[in-house]
């Protein structure tokens, strides 16, 4: 299986996900103004109340961590954004835009270090989520956007 784009077949493609607090904040456009301003392409773009079995499925390697239920119901509490973002070496590039996972240390100038921050909730409300390989780009955007596979 692969997630190949039609207009440039070389290209990474990673899953992004604009969350719920980012979304009901009204930062959805800033965040892909700034995915848009480095260079990358929108391959695939929809918003979604996503259900507890999608992210149980998306975040399964979390699955028996104290965190997952509080992250599992974080996400599921509003619509989110997922976005595949198409470019080269875009993975990369994205978790570097993201910045740290906690909004606290993400440095300025990252869209968690801008736009984040601590609101003690149970699940960190970061604003983002981007695929950390290859490997979890495929399987996340085969969930997510079952549409763009391919099948070899």
């Amino acid at each position: 299986m692969t997630t190949s784009d039609p207009l440039d077949p070389t290209a990474e493609r990673t899953l992004v996900l604009i969350k719920p607090d980012a979304y009901a904040r009204g930062l959805t456009g800033e965040v892909l103004r700034r995915i848009e301003a480095k260079g990358y392409r929108l391959v695939g773009l929809k918003t979604v109340h996503a259900s507890h079995d999608l992210l149980a499925e998306h975040y399964v390697e979390h699955q028996g961590q104290s965190f997952f239920e509080p992250l599992l119901a974080f996400m599921s509490s509003g619509p989110l954004v997922a976005v595949v973002v198409g470019g080269n070496r875009v993975i990369e590039g994205v978790r570097s835009m993201m910045g740290a996972t906690n909004p606290t240390a993400a440095a300025p100038g990252t869209i968690r270090g801008d736009l984040g921050r601590d609101w003690g909730t149970a699940a960190v409300e970061n604003i983002v989520h981007g695929s950390d390989s290859a490997t979890s780009a495929d399987r996340e955007i085969a969930l997510w956007f079952p549409e763009l596979v391919v099948q070899d």
